[in-house]
Order: structure tokens, then sequence, then C-alpha cells
């Protein structure tokens, strides 16, 4: 696979895990398809070792070695075939530069900090090129680490992005300190989410959608957690308003994310579940959300397709 000619690469630095994506163009129509050939997650959780406006010691370490196993199975590919974005966690670091030095060597290629706005915009361009729909309206949300970016658009077409400044991470580190879930923690989280998230709704409800779609690993966990564990309504698939209730009292009853007993759960993600919740239940309240669907694309898809597209 090393410098296979027809390969591209994107890869994610968020705020809860790095990923890597190895994709290549097949012709379908008149277009093309991302056709994935390998992917890599590491749980970094750049978020969680974030102190004071600077990343810790730990949390820089856990990036360095992450990005030196993505390095070692890039070793080939030429430079226009792989692009690298770092979202919110490094946006948002006072040693941002002390990273990326080292990052870019153990890498072995250069790493671009998106804005919130372009983390948007490949999140829009990566569901938009899996998802069919070229006339309905879609409001894509993207609940990150560090961030939650708001798209909405019509076929391939962003017409409203927003990023705001709230992530599972961060906030399973403000609120849920080492997994301990209160009612008053819970009520606390989620009107401080609504706010923020009331800010913007406006101009969203003004344009209107026909689909609501979740892009995110936080939607891809909370609909298979749902789905697992039967919280959904009527038995449906994807995320429900009914569901995410639901999956809130069992928080509240056990206390704990490890005293949590949930089906369809991986222990990696035990500490981002309860940040992840309440932002998902702040958006499904404030933008009137019944059901969501979660998508398996979003940012990498986006840069794939990015990357593809100047071939």
């Amino acid at each position: 696979m090393k410098g296979d000619a027809s390969l591209f690469a994107a890869v994610d630095l968020g705020s809860n895990a790095f990923r890597m994506m190895i994709g290549q163009s097949v012709r379908r129509n008149q277009g093309f398809e991302i056709q994935e050939v390998k992917t890599l997650r590491e749980p970094v959780r750049l978020a969680e070792g974030a102190r004071g406006g600077s990343l810790d010691e730990l949390a820089l370490d856990r990036g360095w070695q992450a990005l030196a196993r993505f390095g070692k199975k890039l070793r080939g590919f030429e430079e226009g075939r792989v692009r690298a974005v770092a979202t919110s966690a490094v946006r948002e670091a006072d040693n941002a530069q002390l990273f990326l030095a080292s990052a870019e060597r153990h890498l072995g290629f250069r790493i671009d900090v998106i804005s919130g706005h372009e983390e948007a915009r490949l999140v829009y361009a990566g569901v938009a090129h899996t998802v069919p729909g070229k006339e309905s309206m879609r409001l894509v949300v993207d609940i990150g680490g560090g961030s939650t970016e708001l798209i909405l658009g019509q076929g391939a077409q962003p017409l409203l992005t927003e990023s705001i400044a709230i992530g599972s991470g961060t906030f399973g580190a403000r609120y849920f300190q080492e997994g301990r879930i209160t009612a008053q923690a819970l009520l606390e989280a989620e009107r401080l989410a609504t706010l923020q998230f009331e800010k913007v709704a406006r101009r969203f409800r003004a344009l209107g959608w026909q689909q609501v779609i979740g892009s995110s690993g936080t939607a891809r966990m909370l609909a298979k957690v749902l789905k697992a564990n039967g919280l959904n309504d009527d038995g449906q698939s994807g995320i429900t308003y009914g569901g995410l209730l639901r999956l809130s009292l069992r928080l509240l009853e056990v206390g704990h994310v490890k005293q949590l007993r949930l089906a369809g759960l991986q222990s990696q993600r035990l500490s981002i579940l309860p940040g992840g919740l309440v932002l998902m239940l702040a958006a499904f309240k404030v933008f009137g959300v019944t059901h969501m669907t979660p998508s398996e694309t979003g940012l990498r898809f986006g840069v794939l397709h990015d990357l593809m597209c100047k071939h």
C-alpha cells in the first residue's frame, strides 16, 4: 500500500481521538466515489489534557506517539495526496506551536490548524458526498471533543456554517469530573449548551430543513447505544429525543460512568458519554429535532473529497 499512486490520506487531529483514513477515488457515473481502504483511530484525548489553556505533557506525548504510528503508514505517500488537519483542542491551546513542531516531524507531513468554519465546510462536504439528497435541505450536527459544528445545506452546497466552542470532551471534564454524574451537573451543562445553541438557532430556523444528520463519533456512539439497549421510541434506529432522555435517566440512576452497564458502549468512549449526551439533548431541544440519522462520514471524508477534486 505504501506509495500507491492511487491512494489519498486524511489525518484528523480531533480533541477526543486522532484518526487517519486512507482512500481511493473510484469513477461512478459522471463523478467519483470515495472508497475507504484503511482507517485507524487513536484515543488521544487531547481535550482532557488541556490544563489552564495549555496541553499537558501526557497529552502532548500521546499525540506525538499516535502521529508517529500514522507516519509509518504514510511513508512513500506524495505530499499532495495527504492532508492533516487539527481542530479545536490544538486551535485553543496556548502551546500549540510546541505541539505542532514535533507533531509534523513525527507524521512526516504539514498539519493545518483549521478554523471552525473550515471544519464545518469539510464536514458538510463529507456528508454531502455520501448521503443522497440533492434537493432536500439538511441540518448537520457535528459534536466533537472540543467544538460543535452546525451546518445547514442543500445538496452539495453549505448555506450556513457555525462553530461553537463546546464539545463532549471539554464538557465532560468541566461538569462530570472523574465520571461522576449528578442531576445538578446535567441540568447546568444542558442549560449552558442551550444558551450557546440559541445564539445561532434563529438563522437556521429561518431557512428550515427536512433532514437532520449527526456526523461525529458522538452521534454514532449515541445511536449505537440507544439501539443496543432498546432505548429509542418504538424500536426506531438512529437517535430519538425519547431515547436520549431515557439514556440520561440511566446515567442518573448509577451516578458514575464506571457503574454503567450498557451494551454497545466501548470503554474508551465512557468519558465522553455524559458530555456528548448533554450537548445532543440541548441541540435536539433548541432546533426542535425529534429524530437524527447518524452518518459514518464527516471531516475525514471531506478532506479526502477536497484532495481528490484537486487531482
